[in-house]
């Protein structure tokens, strides 16, 4: 699909998901997704080609223009709404299915400083509730739903529904020269 047909793709599919969209033209110069999604596009075919530094740069561009962060580096299916943005990061590694829904301050990134894929893949049809976390080189099924305010560091299978937060509480130990804490890993 070249770059028209996949906008033109974008904003057919926001005008049948939000009934607030009243017309293509609207959509393309009022939703900030549309315009991360334009300079994504051009950071990632500069990636592709191997110039990282204009491809950070149009990332950059389209992080200061709507709050939305999507490294050039990441591969994004048709069809990917950020329903009202704000906050929203989307890692280097990160791999998004055709037609993924996600809602504002979403984070789709990695877990640590891994090399390698390092950030999760979301297969077709995920939704993705706002403010949630999907951390780490996880895979989320098909036709996903990830409620708001959750993180997820584990798969999870096609067809299933995924909410909460379970945090685990771990000691940690002092430096003894700053008495600064010491995070360890929480699977530890």
């Amino acid at each position: 699909m070249n770059w028209f047909s996949l906008l033109n793709y974008n904003l057919k599919r926001v005008l049948e998901v939000d009934p607030a969209a009243k017309s293509k033209i609207e959509v393309l110069l009022l939703y900030p997704h549309i315009n991360a999604l334009i300079h994504y596009r051009i950071g990632h075919f500069f990636y592709q080609h191997r110039f990282y530094f204009i491809a950070r740069f149009f990332g950059q561009m389209g992080r200061f223009w709507t709050n939305i962060e999507i490294h050039p580096g990441a591969v994004i299916g048709k069809g990917l709404i950020i329903d009202h943005g704000t906050g929203c990061v989307i890692g280097e590694t990160a791999i998004i299915g055709d037609d993924c829904l996600l809602y504002h301050g979403v984070t789709i990134g990695g877990n640590g400083k891994e090399k390698g894929k390092r950030h999760p893949t979301l297969k077709n049809h995920v939704m993705v509730g706002c403010n949630a976390s999907v951390l780490g080189n996880i895979t989320i099924g098909h036709n996903v739903q990830i409620g708001a305010n959750s993180v997820v560091v584990k798969d999870i299978a096609d067809d299933q529904v995924a909410y909460g937060l379970s945090a685990s509480i771990k000691e940690v130990k002092k430096r003894e020269h700053d008495q600064a804490p010491i995070i360890q890993n929480v699977n530890d």
